[in-house]
């Protein structure tokens, strides 16, 4: 029904960069809270950064000051900017949509498959 497909992770030196990207595709009539979590090896899966359909937004304390998330509402699509990067901010990151698909009316969450970052120091 809908798909989510991330981009951008990789492999970056600390203090660098990277953009990450999750389009949705699908039966797609309105994609309410876009959200970017992340999960590390032996850590519990933390949310980092959302962004609601009017564009109000959180984020993780750990990642303020260094991390936006943005919406593309045209293209279904979130994005995170990620500044100062550093070796904590090793991990997989996932993007999730609460969606309503059409002819719904109820929100229903699909997610992304993960991709990795991975910060070296």
């Amino acid at each position: 029904q809908v798909q989510l497909v991330e981009s951008g992770g990789g492999l970056v030196q600390a203090g660098g960069s990277l953009r990450l990207s999750c389009a949705a595709s699908g039966r797609i009539f309105k994609i309410n809270d876009m959200t970017w979590y992340r999960q590390a090896p032996g850590k519990q899966r933390e949310l980092v950064a959302q962004i609601d359909l009017v564009g109000l937004i959180k984020y993780a304390d750990s990642v303020k000051g260094r991390f936006t998330i943005s919406r593309d509402n045209a293209k279904n699509t979130a994005y995170l900017q990620m500044d100062s990067l550093n070796v904590e901010d090793t991990a997989v990151y996932l993007c999730n949509f609460k969606v309503v698909i059409q002819g719904d009316i109820r929100f229903r969450d699909f997610w992304g498959q993960g991709i990795q970052v991975t910060v070296s120091s």
